[in-house]
């Protein structure tokens, strides 16, 4: 399952994100990834929860983030949970490539049973229909 957290830059993805994984770490009894573009949010997190700097490693297209995404999932079979704040900026995803991303990311979490949570700067309004109906929270 693919959930979508929208909204402009500055109105608060991110704390809806964090609120969110340190949650679910409480109930989880697999492990949880998060995939941020800096570090910042290192002590926000609990510490059962893997932070992923993306900005370590050299992802520079939607088809690489995807391989990325996979790896992930590949190595660790108790994965359940996967955040990925800063979604667009993360995976150097243009505008239209939105709906083939969030389709594949959906391929990968039904087929694995992994979820997978995404905070995605836009209005809902500018989001493809495929991502509309995949909105817990807009901004």
């Amino acid at each position: 399952m693919v959930q979508i957290i929208a909204g402009e830059k500055g109105k608060g993805k991110t704390k809806h994100l964090l609120e969110k994984v340190n949650k679910a770490i409480l109930s989880a009894n697999g492990n949880i990834v998060y995939l941020d573009k800096s570090q910042k949010h290192m002590y926000e997190l609990s510490n059962k929860v893997r932070l992923v700097n993306m900005t370590d490693y050299p992802v520079t297209n939607c088809d690489e983030f995807m391989g990325f995404i996979c790896g992930i999932v590949s190595q660790d079979n108790d994965l359940e949970e996967l955040y990925l704040d800063s979604f667009l900026t993360i995976s150097n995803i243009k505008d239209d490539e939105i709906t083939h991303a969030i389709e594949k990311l959906d391929i990968i979490s039904e087929k694995y049973n992994v979820k997978i949570v995404l905070s995605v700067s836009k209005n809902e309004s500018d989001l493809p229909e495929c991502a509309k109906a995949k909105l817990i929270v807009s901004l």
